[in-house]
């Protein structure tokens, strides 16, 4: 039974509209899918149980949400994933400030150093448990 919460119209759009980009990410490199992924599960246990239960059963996205909720943990596959895009992503940049002379060194290691942040944050969660 759905909880009557006082923005639910709000909670279900943000939770539609992230995994609209959770599902963009998956084909645009460099742009994250998880993280959108959780928000949506997150903003759908206030404004969609219809789209929470469904994230919760999906085959794909479930695992990663069923852990993050019950104990803030990433699955070391995942972590590597993560870090793996991320340092392409890196390469990418670096390639490109060679390539564009016009390119300022800052517009590289702002969201390099976000990056290396963001990844240093990741591994420092726990593992799920394993069953």
């Amino acid at each position: 039974m759905q909880r009557r919460t006082r923005f639910r119209w709000a909670w279900w759009l943000l939770a539609y509209a992230s995994l609209g980009l959770g599902i963009v990410g998956v084909f645009v490199p460099g742009m994250p899918t998880t993280v959108f992924v959780l928000i949506a599960a997150w903003a759908a246990a206030r404004g969609s149980d219809r789209l929470h239960r469904w994230l919760l059963e999906h085959p794909r996205f479930g695992p990663s949400i069923r852990d993050w909720q019950a104990h803030g943990a990433v699955s070391r596959r995942a972590k590597w994933m993560a870090t793996m895009t991320m340092a392409a992503c890196a390469l990418i940049l670096l390639a490109l400030m060679l390539l564009i002379t016009a390119h300022r060194w800052w517009m590289t290691a702002l969201p390099i150093a976000c990056m290396a942040v963001v990844a240093t944050w990741l591994w420092l969660r726990p593992e799920p448990p394993r069953v």
